[in-house]
């Protein structure tokens, strides 16, 4: 592993004159974007995320109330420790009010729990792992794009549907692969189909090759890609030269982003099938963001990922509930987050259950072939779309202590 300094990233946005509300802790909203600076996951986050929360914050624009905004941004070097002893002093001696972004499901979790007593809200707009409503679930916390249950689940029977009826998974061994895998088995299973077998690989894996022959030599009529950013990018690329879906087997992601399929190039992920819940050229909404973010410092004509997405759309829709409840105590602006769905149209209409999970469409894409793109990060065909009651987790089946 090599060194990771932690990047501090500040950034004032004085939105109006006029002094906040008093019930606003010291007088200023801060949000803390704690994400991967230089890990696997630094171009569907990183300091694009930080420069989504700043969008927000200026969309924000002081809630009509002179509320001042912060936002404040840090690397976790996708380490829980590293997570929790940013997020503590952000906490005790920083005044941040609210943590955003967070790749990585263990750094997820600690966060949660550390957060969970606080007046500090977690908007877990990329943490995956479906503990955070479920088990895990806290009146401080809410889910935004991806969870584990949605990803496995949605992107098997949408499969499934296509005649997808073996599987063979290539998983990242730990919580966020295994939890894909686990759920998308599951429903394989339960639904008629097979699942032939699994290889695990640690994070940051640079040869797949002995995992793509095992896959090849399985049989099945799917291989799942139970894993995300770096390793996702690598092992597509392979696959291509294994010659894996010229054979007949069809491959698909679970958890891969535009930035990860623009890595990747069309000529290698043409025909790869994925999930995503927010693709830049699905609305005028969608396509005026996008035109917007890749103006942003250090984005250089780049387009959202769909966690970049919901980093704005989850910073707005908290600074909104803190400026119609005139607090940032994080139990009161969860509440009425639940309460009003956001005023952005990024992820299509969206609404926040009582267990903290934001429920939206989730889409079924194909990979266009190099001649059918247009230009830069046209990318997507839709294949299919997932309606927001049947893509998340049932409310009573997650186990959520808040859930009567």
């Amino acid at each position: 592993m090599r060194t990771v300094t932690r990047a501090m990233l500040l950034a004032t946005t004085l939105l109006t004159a006029g002094a906040a509300k008093a019930e606003i802790s010291d007088g200023v909203v801060r949000i803390g974007v704690l994400t991967d600076m230089s890990g696997p996951f630094q171009d569907t986050n990183g300091q694009g995320s930080v420069e989504a929360a700043r969008m927000a914050a200026e969309d924000f624009a002081g809630g009509g109330k002179g509320i001042r905004v912060e936002i404040v941004g840090a690397d976790h070097q996708n380490k829980a420790d590293v997570g929790s002893s940013i997020t503590r002093k952000w906490l005790d001696v920083e005044k941040v009010d609210a943590v955003v972004d967070v790749p990585n499901s263990s750094v997820g979790l600690a966060v949660n729990a550390l957060l969970r007593d606080t007046r500090m809200a977690f908007l877990a707009s990329a943490t995956a792992t479906s503990d955070l409503t479920g088990k895990a679930c806290s009146p401080n916390t809410v889910q935004w794009v991806n969870d584990a249950w949605a990803t496995g689940n949605t992107t098997a029977a949408a499969m499934m549907k296509r005649g997808g009826t073996s599987w063979y998974f290539l998983t990242v061994n730990y919580a966020l692969g295994q939890g894909i895998e686990s759920e998308a088995s599951a429903y394989v299973t339960r639904n008629g189909g097979t699942v032939k077998g699994a290889s695990r690989h640690p994070l940051g894996t640079a040869d797949f090759s002995s995992l793509l022959l095992q896959a090849q030599a399985s049989g099945a009529k799917v291989v799942g890609l139970a894993n995300a950013g770096a390793d996702a990018i690598n092992i597509v690329k392979q696959a291509n030269e294994f010659g894996l879906t010229q054979s007949g087997q069809s491959l698909v992601a679970f958890l891969v982003f535009i930035n990860d399929v623009h890595a990747m190039g069309l000529k290698d992920a043409q025909g790869l099938l994925l999930t995503e819940s927010f693709y830049w050229d699905m609305s005028d909404e969608t396509r005026t963001f996008a035109k917007r973010f890749a103006a942003r410092p250090g984005q250089a004509g780049k387009v959202p990922s769909g966690n970049q997405a919901g980093v704005y759309s989850a910073t707005l829709a908290y600074l909104d509930a803190v400026a119609r409840t005139g607090s940032d105590d994080a139990r009161t602006a969860v509440a009425e987050m639940k309460r009003k769905g956001p005023r952005d149209q990024l992820f299509g209409d969206l609404t926040v259950r009582p267990d903290g999970r934001a429920i939206h469409p989730i889409y079924l894409f194909e990979v266009k072939k190099p001649a059918e793109s247009k230009g830069a990060y046209d990318y997507y065909k839709l294949v299919d779309t997932i309606p927001a009651d049947q893509a998340f987790r049932p409310l009573a089946d997650g186990g959520c202590p808040m859930v009567k």
